[in-house]
C-alpha cells in the first residue's frame, strides 16, 4: 500500500511539473506576443517595409541600407566572400549587426545562408552527403545529428539562419534539384523532415542553433518534365496527399520560415498563390513564422501581389531593393496593399527574431570558430557516407575487396576530387572540380585501406589490364538549380553516363578485369548497359567531404546499409512523359523500385 502511494505521490508531481512547463512554454509565447505587438506600434511604416526586405552582406552600400532602409535580414550568396576565416566573416556579420542596433528601434539582422548539406559556403567546413543520399540512409537520428552540425558550424560562421531543409517531393529525374530532396517517397520526406528542423532549430534561443527554412512551397520537385520553375498540373487532392505532408511535420516542428517556390500551379506563380501560401499554409497549417520569397520575387512573380499572397520576406537582390521598398511603400497608400498584411508579415519576423534572442544576445560567439570542420563532426559525415551507399549489383560477391589484393587500378577524375563528389551547393554555388580544404577523395581512401599497389588512371588510358580489380568511378559534374535540369539550354547534362564515362568502363570490362562502378551522382541516371558491363555497381550519390568513407565500405570495413530514395530509371523513354517511374504513378516499371538495396 505504501510502495503505491509513493508512486501515485511521485507520477502527482510529474503531472504537475509538466503542467508548469507547459505553462512556462505559453507564457513564453505570451510575453514574445506581447513584445512584438508593443514593437510594431513603435514602427513607421519605412521600418516596416525595411524589416520585410533582405539584401546580400557585400552590396555596396550595404551599411548604409541597414541604417537608412530599416533592413531586417542579410543573405550571403555566390560572390565576395565576407573574409578569409571564419573570424572574418564573424567580424563582417558583426559589423553589419552592430549598425542595424544603431538605427532607431535597434531592431537585430537575421543572416542567412544556403547551407544545404552543411555550412557549404566555407572551405573547411564539415560537407555532408546531400539530402538524396540521407535518403538512401533513412536514418532520422542521423539527420538530426547532420542538422545540428550544420547549425553550430553556420553559428561559427556568423549565421543564425539556413535555408534548409528542401522537402520536395521529385517526380521526375530531370529535375536539376532532386539531389537536394531526400525521396520520392512522401512518408521518408516527412519523417527526415522533422529530424532536420528540430536538429536545427533546437532552443533556438541557445545561439549553437539556428531558424530552418523547410522549401520550396509547393510542387517545386512535381512539375511537368522536372522543369526548374516550371507548371505543376497535379490536382489539389494529389497535392495534399503527395506534397503537403512534410511541410505538416515541419509546421509541428515550429520551424521558423518557409520559402516559396518557383513553380507555377494552375498558371499561377507561387509566390503569387494565395489560396496555398496563405489559405493553406498559414490558415490551414497554423504556420505562424515567416515566409520568405526566392531569388528577386518582388520584380519576378507580381510586384504587390505576392505581398498580398503572403510573401512576409523579399530577397531584394540585384537592384530590387528601391523597386520593392517605393512599390510597396505606393501600394500601401493607394490602398493595394493593406496595412493589417504589412503589419502581419512585420510580426511574423519580429516573432522569430525575439524567438531567436536575437534582441538580447546578436551576435555569434567567436569561441565556435574551433567547432568548424573538427573530427566529430567529420566521424558524423562519414558515417552517413556509409550509411547511404546503394549497391545495386555484386556479381559473383566481388565486393567486399580484399585489402590485400595484389594490384587495384582506380579509374576516373571523379575518384581523385572532391570537389566533383560534392556537387552543387559545395564551396561554390555551382559546386568546384578540384580538391577542396579539409576533404577527403575516394582515392585517398584507397590509397590508405588498401596493402597492395593501387594505381591511378584518371581517364582509362595507361591500360593496367594485368589488376586484379578496377575501380571506375563515374558521374555527373556539379550543377545547381535549373543548371542541373536534363535538356537545360545552358548545359549538356544528360540521363545517362557520358561516352567518355562509358569507355571508362568499357576499357576495363572488356579486357576481363574484374570491375566495380562507383557512380557519383545527383539523382538516378540510365546505366543499365553499364550496369551490365560491371560485376558490381554501387550508387554513392553525393558522399560531401567524407570521400574515403566510400572507400571503407567497398574494402568491407562496414557493410551496405542504404536503399533507393527513389525509383531507379531502365531507359532514357521512361521519361517521355511528365514523370519518370516513381512509386506514386506506377505506370513505369523500374529497374530497381523504392527500397531496393543489397549487402554483401
Amino acid at each position: 500500500m505504501e510502495n503505491n502511494y509513493s508512486k501515485y505521490v511521485v507520477g502527482l508531481l510529474l503531472l504537475i511539473m509538466l503542467s508548469c512547463k507547459e505553462k512556462m512554454k505559453i507564457n513564453k509565447e505570451e510575453i514574445i506576443e506581447q513584445k512584438v505587438d508593443s514593437l510594431l506600434k513603435l514602427m513607421t511604416l519605412e521600418e516596416k517595409i525595411g524589416q520585410m526586405s533582405q539584401i546580400r552582406h557585400f552590396e555596396k552600400s550595404a551599411k548604409k541600407q541597414i541604417s537608412s532602409k530599416f533592413i531586417g535580414s542579410i543573405i550571403h550568396t555566390q560572390g565576395p566572400l565576407p573574409g578569409k576565416t571564419a573570424k572574418d566573416w564573424q567580424k563582417k556579420f558583426t559589423d553589419l549587426q552592430k549598425q542595424a542596433l544603431k538605427t532607431r528601434l535597434g531592431i537585430p539582422l537575421l543572416f542567412g545562408v544556403d547551407a544545404v548539406h552543411g555550412q557549404n559556403t566555407f572551405e573547411g567546413a564539415t560537407i555532408f552527403p546531400h539530402n538524396i543520399g540521407l535518403g538512401a540512409a533513412n536514418n532520422p537520428h542521423l539527420v538530426e545529428e547532420i542538422a545540428k552540425i550544420t547549425a553550430l558550424e553556420s553559428q561559427a560562421t556568423g549565421f543564425n539562419w539556413v535555408f534548409s531543409p528542401c522537402i520536395a517531393i521529385p517526380l521526375n529525374e530531370k529535375w536539376g534539384r532532386v539531389y537536394e530532396a531526400f525521396s520520392e517517397s512522401t512518408e521518408i520526406t516527412a519523417n527526415l523532415t522533422r529530424a532536420s528542423v528540430k536538429g536545427h532549430q533546437g532552443d533556438l534561443t541557445d545561439n549553437t542553433t539556428v531558424m530552418a527554412t523547410a522549401k520550396h512551397f509547393i510542387g517545386d520537385g512535381a512539375t511537368d518534365y522536372g522543369v526548374e520553375g516550371g507548371e505543376t498540373t497535379l490536382t489539389k487532392d494529389q497535392v495534399y496527399d503527395l506534397l503537403l505532408e512534410p511541410y505538416r511535420v515541419a509546421v509541428e516542428e515550429k520551424v521558423g520560415a518557409v520559402m516559396a517556390s518557383f513553380n507555377t500551379m494552375n498558371g499561377i506563380s507561387m509566390h503569387a498563390h494565395k489560396a496555398l501560401l496563405t489559405d493553406t499554409l498559414k490558415g490551414q497549417l497554423k504556420f505562424d513564422g515567416i515566409v520568405v520569397s526566392d531569388w528577386k520575387a518582388y520584380s519576378r512573380f507580381g510586384g504587390n501581389d505576392i505581398i498580398n499572397a503572403g510573401i512576409d520576406m523579399v530577397m531584394a537582390v540585384d537592384g530590387d531593393l528601391s523597386k520593392f521598398q517605393e512599390g510597396l511603400h505606393k501600394g500601401v497608400e493607394n490602398g493595394e496593399v493593406s496595412l493589417a498584411r504589412i503589419d502581419d508579415a512585420v510580426k511574423r519576423i519580429l516573432r522569430q527574431k525575439f524567438r531567436l534572442n536575437l534582441f538580447d544576445n546578436p551576435f555569434s560567439k567567436t569561441s565556435l570558430t574551433k567547432e568548424i570542420g573538427k573530427e566529430q563532426h567529420r566521424t558524423i559525415a562519414k558515417q552517413a557516407v556509409r550509411e547511404s551507399m546503394v549497391l545495386l549489383k555484386n556479381e559473383n560477391k566481388i565486393l567486399p575487396i580484399a585489402k590485400e589484393t595484389k594490384k587495384i587500378i582506380v579509374v576516373g577524375e571523379h575518384a581523385n576530387s572532391s570537389g566533383l563528389q560534392s556537387g552543387g551547393w559545395s564551396i561554390n554555388w555551382q559546386g568546384t572540380k578540384g580538391n577542396y580544404k579539409g576533404s577527403t577523395n575516394i582515392l585517398e581512401g584507397i590509397n590508405k585501406i588498401a596493402k597492395g599497389n593501387v594505381v591511378y588512371d584518371a581517364d582509362a588510358t595507361k591500360n593496367h589490364f594485368d589488376a586484379d580489380v578496377a575501380i571506375v568511378v563515374v558521374g555527373e559534374i556539379p550543377y545547381a538549380e535549373f543548371f542541373g535540369d536534363i535538356g537545360h539550354e545552358s548545359n549538356q547534362l544528360q540521363l545517362t553516363l557520358t561516352e567518355k564515362h562509358k569507355k571508362y568502363i568499357n576499357t576495363y570490362a572488356d579486357k576481363g578485369v574484374k570491375t566495380v562502378v562507383v557512380l557519383i551522382s545527383g539523382r538516378p541516371l540510365v546505366v543499365t548497359e553499364d550496369i551490365d558491363k560491371s560485376n558490381a555497381f554501387v550508387a554513392a550519390w553525393l558522399p560531401g567531404s567524407e570521400g574515403d568513407g566510400v572507400a571503407e565500405v567497398l574494402f568491407g570495413d562496414y557493410n551496405f546499409k542504404g536503399k533507393l530514395p527513389h525509383s531507379w530509371p531502365k531507359s532514357v523513354e521512361d521519361y517521355n512523359g511528365k514523370y519518370g517511374p516513381n512509386f506514386w504513378d506506377n505506370s513505369i516499371e523500374p529497374l530497381f523500385k523504392l527500397g531496393y538495396g543489397l549487402q554483401y
